[in-house]
C-alpha cells in the first residue's frame, strides 16, 4: 500500500505506529499458515484522527491455534475471552485482542450469544456492528479492505449497519444500545433504517445482560456527545427498556407553562455539570447530573394556586438511583457515590439566601464528604433558569458559601471533624460496654461538635452526661 492519498497516508502512519507489532504479527501467523488483519475500532479511529494503545485484530486461525502462535511472542497472554474467540497479548506497551472469524447471534431464550466461527474475512466483516466498524488492514500485506463502504459513511459521519439492520440487532440486540453509544462518543448520526429497526425492536434488548447493557450505558455517559446518545435512547424506545427513569421526566408543561419540561432541564444540567470537568469524564458527576431529578415524577403534587412541587424529590430520586444502578450491576461505590449526590443536589437550597451558619457550613462539609467537589459542580449545573439576574444572585450565594467552606477548613480541617470525645472516653464516662447507647451519645457529640464547633474535653464531657440523664 503506497502512501498516495489521504487515506492510504493515514493507514500508513498507523502502521508506522504500531511497528513493529503490525510487522511482526503480521509475518507470524503468514508463516504459520494462517491470515490476520488490523480491524475496528483501530482502523476507523486512525481515520478519524484518533488514536489508542489497544489494537484489535482478526484471524482465521482458531483460538487454541492462536494460544500456540503468540505463546512465545507475546509478553503477556490472557484467555478471559477464549469462550467467544478471543486471546488477549500484551506487547510492550501495546494491548492486543487477537479473535478468530466469527458470527454471532442471540437465541430468543437465552442471554448469552452462540458463537460460530467463520473462514473469511469478509464474512467477518459482514458481521460487526456498523459499517465504520467493517474496515480492516490485512497484515502483512497492508491492504486496506472495506466491503460495505465504511469509508463514505466515515465522510458522511453516519453509523450504518453492514446489513439489513433488521438482521443485525436481531443477531446482536446490544448493537442497539452500541448505536447511541458511538453517536455520543464520535458525535455521528444513525442511518434512518436503523433508526426505525431500533424502534420497531427495543424491546429485544431485554435479552440482553444487564453487565453488558451497563457497559454500553457507562460509555454513552462518559462520551464527547452524551445528549446524542440520550436522545437516541429515549427516541426509539430503547431507554424504556434501560433506563425507563429518563423519559417518564418528559411531564407535561402546566398550563401557565411555570413547570420546566424535566426531561430537558436535565439534559441541560448533564452539559453544564460536564463544562465544569477537568482531567476528563467523571462517570460519577455525570450519572449524579442524568438521574438528580428522577423522584420527581413520583412526587409531583398540584398545589394551590396553580403551582406544582415535588417535595422530598431528591430523597425519593436517591432511592431510586440505588435501585437502578444496582439492576445495571455497577460497582458498589458508584451507585452509593451517585445516589449520595442525587439526595444532596437540594441541600444548598435549603440554606436560603446566604446566611450561613458555621454549623450549616460544617454539616454540608460533613455530609457530602468527598463527593464535595461534585457536589459543587452539581449545585452549580442545576441552575438552567433562564432570567440571567436570577442565575446571578444565585451563582454569587454559592460562591459565598464555597469561600466559608475554605475559611472554615483552615480554621478547623472540616474533612477531619470527629466528636472530642472518642468511643473508648464515651465508654469510661459513662461506665457502658460498646453497644447502641454508646453509638446514639457518639452523634450527641458530633452533632454538638458541628453546631457549636471546639468546645474543649470538659465542657464535652459535663455535655455527655447532661445528655445521658435524658435518655
Amino acid at each position: 500500500m503506497s502512501p498516495t492519498n489521504p487515506i492510504e497516508n493515514a493507514l500508513a502512519d498507523l502502521l508506522r505506529r504500531i511497528e513493529p507489532i503490525a510487522h511482526e504479527l503480521g509475518d507470524l501467523f503468514a508463516k504459520h499458515g494462517h491470515e490476520l488483519a488490523l480491524v475496528g475500532g483501530p482502523v476507523r479511529d486512525v481515520l478519524l484522527g484518533r488514536s489508542g494503545a489497544d489494537l484489535d485484530f482478526t484471524t482465521d486461525a482458531r483460538p487454541e491455534r492462536v494460544l500456540e502462535i503468540v505463546r512465545d511472542w507475546g509478553d503477556a497472554i490472557w484467555t478471559i475471552g477464549i469462550d467467544f474467540g478471543t486471546v488477549g497479548v500484551r506487547k510492550g506497551d501495546w494491548q492486543l485482542e487477537i479473535t478468530t472469524y466469527r458470527s454471532e447471534s442471540y437465541d430468543p431464550k437465552s442471554r448469552k450469544p452462540e458463537v460460530a466461527y467463520g473462514d473469511t474475512l469478509e464474512a467477518d466483516l459482514a458481521r460487526r456492528d456498523f459499517a465504520v466498524n467493517a474496515m480492516a488492514v490485512r497484515l502483512p500485506s497492508r491492504e486496506f479492505v472495506d466491503p460495505y463502504g465504511g469509508l463514505g459513511d466515515l465522510a458522511r459521519k453516519v453509523l450504518r449497519t453492514p446489513g439489513t439492520p433488521e438482521q443485525s440487532f436481531d443477531d446482536d440486540p446490544l448493537r442497539m444500545l452500541r448505536a447511541a453509544r458511538f453517536a455520543s462518543q464520535l458525535g455521528f448520526t444513525v442511518d434512518p433504517d436503523a433508526i426505525r429497526a431500533m424502534t420497531e425492536m427495543s424491546g429485544r434488548i431485554e435479552i440482553v445482560s444487564a453487565e453488558r447493557i451497563q457497559a454500553e450505558l457507562d460509555k454513552l455517559i462518559c462520551g464527547a456527545h452524551p445528549r446524542e446518545g440520550l436522545t437516541i435512547l429515549v427516541e426509539t424506545g430503547l431507554a424504556d427498556h434501560v433506563l425507563p427513569e429518563l423519559p417518564k421526566l418528559r411531564l407535561e408543561i402546566d398550563e401557565h407553562h411555570r413547570h420546566k419540561d424535566v426531561y430537558e432541564h436535565t439534559l441541560i444540567v448533564l452539559d453544564q455539570a460536564i463544562a465544569q470537568e477537568v482531567g476528563g469524564p467523571d462517570r460519577v458527576l455525570r450519572w449524579a447530573a442524568l438521574l438528580h431529578d428522577i423522584g420527581k415524577p413520583k412526587t409531583r403534587r398540584n398545589e394551590p394556586g396553580n403551582r406544582v412541587s415535588f417535595h422530598h424529590h431528591e430523597v425519593v430520586g436517591a432511592q431510586m438511583t440505588k435501585r437502578r444502578l444496582t439492576a445495571l450491576r455497577f460497582p458498589k461505590e458508584v451507585t452509593s457515590d451517585v445516589a449520595r449526590l442525587v439526595e444532596l443536589h437540594l441541600r444548598f437550597h435549603g440554606y436560603g439566601t446566604g446566611e450561613w451558619t458555621d454549623s450549616a457550613v460544617r454539616r454540608y462539609v460533613r455530609d457530602a464528604d468527598h463527593l464535595l467537589d461534585r457536589l459543587h459542580k452539581l449545585t452549580r449545573a442545576d441552575c438552567t433558569t433562564r432570567n440571567k439576574r436570577k442565575a446571578a444572585a444565585l451563582a454569587r450565594t454559592y460562591d459565598q458559601l464555597e469561600e466559608r467552606i475554605a475559611k472554615l477548613a483552615e480554621e478547623e480541617e472540616l474533612a477531619k471533624i470527629r466528636p472530642e470525645l472518642d468511643g473508648n472516653e464515651i465508654q469510661e464516662i459513662l461506665g457502658l460496654p460498646p453497644g447502641p447507647m454508646i453509638g446514639r451519645a457518639y452523634k450527641f457529640l458530633l452533632d454538638l461538635r458541628m453546631d457549636e464547633g471546639m468546645l474543649g474535653k470538659d465542657v464535652a464531657r459535663a455535655r455527655l452526661l447532661e445528655w445521658a440523664a435524658g435518655q
